[in-house]
């Protein structure tokens, strides 16, 4: 059913009433401390993990846990604005405008006159008008000594961490930075493993995170050699990890306070082969 705008409150009453609850909670004499601390980089985690939480809940939940996610996640972006109208920068009517101006120019078969008979049709469309877009900004700059690094820059903007490091070692591979042989890989992981190390052993923070960060990427890329996806890879390890640890959970009744180590790696093995074999049963292996 498509909802005419004339239906909806002229002022957007429920929009307003949020920006004016984030703009209080944002007051310098009498808001929330935690709220005035934070910045756009702060919010970084807040905003992925609620955009995860939509995502999860177009999977799995209802229509209720939908409506809260996606309200937890406009949340977030008045953050944002607010942020950025309190220096002068922008505010929402900003982005509001700026991105219906967007969905004008991306749409000319609804707003203009161009015909199309096909999502297909749309698609291609789309991209003829990026690479118009593209053409007439490369046309207002100097040519680029950085086009790869640039493209996957752009590129990567919308992917998450782990799949930004697999496009980026992909198609710098592609190009020539590569490995002699998955032998090479390999070695630059135990490299990186090695770094990790001494730095989590100095107690620096931030290197020992730009270590971790490496070590990472060093094993992506020799997921890269065997064709394996990272990110699905992780996701599985997610998935038995709470699967199993469910199991020592029940065991113990939901309480594992009191017990030592070596009684919950028995538990947790025990786990581990009773879903061995029930896969195998399933599977009639």
């Amino acid at each position: 059913m498509v909802v005419s705008s004339s239906t909806l409150p002229r002022d957007s009453d429920a929009i307003y009433q949020l920006i004016k609850s984030v703009e209080s909670l944002r007051d310098r004499s009498d808001g929330c401390p935690w709220t005035l601390e934070q910045t756009h980089i702060s919010l970084v985690p807040y905003l992925l993990k609620e955009a995860h939480e939509v995502v999860d809940a177009i999977r799995h939940g209802s229509d209720a846990e939908l409506c809260d996610e996606l309200g937890d996640l406009l949340l977030q972006i008045i953050l944002h604005t607010c942020i950025a109208a309190e220096e002068r920068r922008f505010d929402l009517d900003s982005v509001a405008r700026a991105i219906s101006k967007k969905l004008i120019h991306l749409h000319p078969h609804v707003f203009g006159n161009v015909r199309v008979d096909s999502s297909d049709a749309v698609r291609k469309n789309w991209e003829s008008i990026k690479t118009q877009e593209q053409s007439t900004k490369n046309s207002r700059q100097e040519r680029s000594i950085t086009p790869l690094s640039d493209h996957l820059r752009e590129k990567v903007r919308s992917q998450s961490a782990f799949s930004s490091a697999m496009t980026i070692s992909e198609r710098a591979a592609r190009a020539g930075f590569e490995w002699d042989n998955v032998s090479q890989a390999w070695d630059k992981v135990q490299e990186e493993l090695d770094e990790l190390r001494e730095a989590a052993a100095g107690c620096n923070y931030s290197h020992t995170q730009e270590e971790l960060g490496d070590l990472l990427f060093a094993l992506i890329n020799v997921a890269r050699w065997y064709g394996i996806d990272p990110e699905e890879g992780l996701a599985g390890t997610n998935y038995r990890f709470l699967d199993r640890f469910s199991r020592v959970e029940a065991v113990l009744g939901g309480d594992l306070t009191g017990q030592g180590i070596k009684e919950l790696a028995a538990l947790w093995q025990q786990a581990k082969s009773d879903i061995l074999a029930e896969r195998s049963h399933r599977t009639g292996m």
